[in-house]
Order: structure tokens, then sequence, then C-alpha cells
């Protein structure tokens, strides 16, 4: 999954390599680990909460996250964070292939290792199906634990405190997330006179008028790889657009009608108009195609802008064009709902609650969250914030203002008018199902099955799945 952001960056896989050195690091402890300190003056907004910040001091918690930018940005801000609260505060940094096992090791088993982790918001219904994480409303509407007026959690965007709700209850305070968009060469757009698709058909139009492999041009590109976060991260908004549910009567369908179209539609897509190799690429293999000028569009998450525009490695600086999922044959243009949010364990002792709720609400403050983004130091400014104030004021458009064309509207507007909660289906099963999905989907685009029979296939296999 999923996924950071503006031009000047190096790119994601650098720096997941970079994290995952300064994990090691940080996982020796002292002398390596953060000194706790921190200027008063650096202290003063978040002092203004009216809450003591300091009724865990003593405590020591550990957070496990994935080795990103993101989170490196977060990190830095460690000894603030430990000079407000008195809590000690370790990261853990684990890649994004480990965090879900190594989390539900320590959730299911109670260990309490983790007092929260970067979750992914597909597995909140089986971690709330086990009673593994506490539901946040206890902690929000505590006024000696938050202060509303300060930490204003309304302004946190609604689709991924939605994303992180099982029943109507939040689950995960969403601290970084993506949207996906239409990433486009505007320079061969204006120059055939094309405008960003709005409708399926026109993005294959598209695709074909720019589509000339003679000359190391594809017209489009989408994840291939096999993977619940791969090419289940495209296949959803493709079903969705096409009119498809994941339920019906209850159950999990995988094999109607028309998600055999939606399969059908992304295998001739990409069999017409994408590199051969696109069946097995990642997002950063498109990202980088993309980026060298033998990709004229794809869709993905936003925050692949980071490669694109690094001017250190990116040919179409300054080319680069954004527009929404274009709509299905059902009339709808649907985005994915990702981000990554922090739970509380349920395992912990209520002080060591109390200070994990503390550094969640520290995270996803607006403060942080501008400190980790417009206002950082270093040039990885996050573009994945969760607070709709800072999409929308002028610091931030700055920060992103190299990114491309339409990059902040188009990804507000995605957010707004496109997203979707059931893009995937929301079922403690789902790593199992995900799996049984992405092994499907892969089958018919590298065509060794169509996609009616690799979709039965999928639903025989799921059905095994929700009986067990």
């Amino acid at each position: 999954m999923p996924s950071s952001s503006c031009p000047g960056r190096t790119s994601r896989r650098n720096l997941l390599q970079q994290g995952a050195a300064i994990g090691a690091i940080a996982a020796l402890g002292p002398p390596f680990a953060a000194p706790a300190f921190a200027q008063a003056d650096e202290l003063a907004a978040y002092k203004s909460a009216r809450i003591n910040w300091r009724q865990a001091e003593g405590e020591a918690i550990t957070v496990a996250v994935i080795p990103a930018s993101y989170f490196l940005n977060l990190i830095s801000l460690q000894p603030q964070f430990e000079a407000l609260t008195g809590v000690k505060l370790r990261f853990e940094q684990v890649p994004p292939g480990q965090i879900r096992q190594k989390a539900m090791l320590d959730l299911s088993s109670r260990t309490a290792t983790y007092a929260t982790h970067a979750a992914d918001p597909m597995y909140y219904p089986l971690y709330v199906a086990n009673k593994w994480v506490e539901p946040l409303d206890k902690y929000l509407g505590d006024a000696t634990l938050t202060d509303p007026a300060w930490f204003k959690h309304d302004d946190i965007i609604k689709a991924w405190r939605d994303a992180d709700s099982v029943d109507g209850k939040l689950y995960g305070m969403p601290y970084d997330g993506e949207v996906t968009v239409q990433v486009y060469r505007k320079d061969l757009y204006d120059a055939k006179g094309l405008k960003p698709a709005t409708t399926y058909d026109e993005l294959l139009a598209n695709a074909k008028a720019l589509n000339n492999p003679t000359e190391r041009v594809n017209g489009l590109a989408l994840r291939g790889f096999a993977g619940a976060g791969q090419n289940m991260y495209i296949y959803p908004s493709i079903l969705r657009g096409f009119g498809g549910s994941w339920m019906q009567g209850g159950k999990v369908v995988v094999n109607s009608a028309e998600a055999v179209k939606a399969l059908q539609w992304y295998v001739d897509a990409l069999s017409a108009y994408a590199p051969a190799a696109v069946r097995n690429w990642n997002w950063p293999d498109i990202a980088d195609a993309f980026s060298q000028g033998t990709v004229a569009t794809y869709i993905d998450a936003h925050s692949s802008a980071a490669v694109i525009t690094n001017p250190e490695k990116s040919k179409v600086v300054g080319k680069v064009g954004y527009a929404r999922w274009p709509k299905g044959p059902a009339g709808k243009g649907v985005t994915s709902i990702w981000n990554w949010g922090f739970p509380v364990n349920a395992a912990l002792s209520e002080k060591q609650k109390k200070a994990t709720w503390l550094f969640i609400t520290w995270a996803a403050s607006a403060e942080t969250q501008a400190r980790t983004s417009y206002r950082f130091a270093g040039p990885a400014k996050r573009s994945g914030v969760n607070r709709m104030a800072i999409w929308r004021s002028p610091e931030f458009a700055a920060a992103m203002q190299g990114a491309g064309h339409n990059f902040i509207p188009a990804a507000l507007e995605s957010l707004e008018f496109d997203t979707d909660v059931d893009w995937r289906p929301r079922v403690p099963q789902w790593p199992a199902i995900g799996e049984a999905m992405a092994t499907a989907i892969q089958s018919a685009l590298v065509g060794q099955k169509k996609p009616k029979e690799a979709l039965d296939e999928a639903q025989a296999r799921i059905d095994q799945i929700l009986k067990s």
C-alpha cells in the first residue's frame, strides 16, 4: 500500500533503504537514540492545548512504522514529544511487507510489544473482531486527554477516518494517506490537443493516441504485480467503476458479471497500451518509467509525484499534469481510500494507553502535521497530510508547487468526491481474501486464465476461507 511527496526528493525506494539503516541504528538504543530535549518555544503550540501532557510521565512506549520519509520526518521530532510528555518513545522501523504480520502476532499474543503501529485500514475489521484494539471515542471524549478545540478531530480527512472505522466507531487515527489520481504527460497531451480523461473510454482513446512503442512511449500503465496492495490496489477502483460490489446478501462475491467485465477491461487495457513488463510492475517501476519518458499516462497514488518530479533523476519535470480517476460505465470514478493510522493496543496498561494516546494526538495534530510537511527543514516534505486545513493552505500549496499542473486540486477533489469506504471488502478475512484476489487478477493479466475462469477459482477459494 500502500505510500510522500514533493519535487526535489529522492525516490521512495531510496528513502526506504535509508530508513532501514536508520531503523537499525535506532534499535540499538543509547548512545544512538535521539536525545530527549527541545527548546521551550518549540513546545508552546502544544502546551496551548488544555490537557496535562505529562500525565503519563515515566512511561516508555514502542511504535512500529515503515521506513518511509513521512515517518522519518516524524521520528526527527521525537525529542520534542519526549520533552513535552516525559514519555520515552522508541520507534521500530519494519518494512511494509512485514509490519502487518509483526503487528498481528503482537496483538494476537497480547504481548503489547507495540503500543501502536502504522496500521493498514483493511486490517481493522480483523482487529476489532478479536478486540485487539480499542475504540478511540473513549479518548476523544475524555476532556483530560483531548482538548477538542485544539485537536480539531473533524478537520482530519473524513474518508480516511471512515476507512479506519468499523460500525461507525473510529479505531485508528489517520497520520498519513494518499489518493489515487491520473498522472499524465501534459506536454504530449497538449501537442495532440488531448484532455485528461473523464471516462474509461477517454482514457483508452488517449492511450491509443499516444501509444508509440517504436519510439519507446507506451500510452498507459497500471500496477500489475500480484499483491493485496498491488494489483488489488488498482482493480477495486475499476470494479466499482463498472458498478460492481463486493458484497451480495452479506456474502463476499468476486465473480459477478460486473467483476468479469472489470477484469477483462484491465487485461485489455494493459495488453493494448502498456509495456509488456507492467504485469510484474509495482508503483515504483511505473513511476520510474514515467519519469524516463516511456509512459504517457498512469493512475496511482498522488505521492508518486516525489519520484517523477525529482530533478536529479526525472526527464519529465515541468511536463506533468494530474486529474481524477475517470468514470467507468456505471458513471462512478472511485479512488483508493488508503492511509496509515495509529490504533491503541488493547493489551496495554491504563497508563500506557494514556501515553499512547498522547503520542497519537501529538502525531496527528495540525501542528505536527505542519512540522513534518511544509515546515519540515529537509527536502522530503510530506504530501499525505491528514488535515483539510493544511491541504487548503497557501503554505502547503507553495511547498507542492513543483509537483505539477493541478496536483492539489486533483487530489482534493478525489478525496472529497471519489472516495468509497467499500472500495475493498471490509471483512475480518481480508488478508486471505486480498491474496486470493491478487493471484486471480495476475493469472488473468499474464494470460494464464480468462477473467471469468480466474474469478470463479478465486470465488471457490474465498468461499473456503469464509467457511473456515
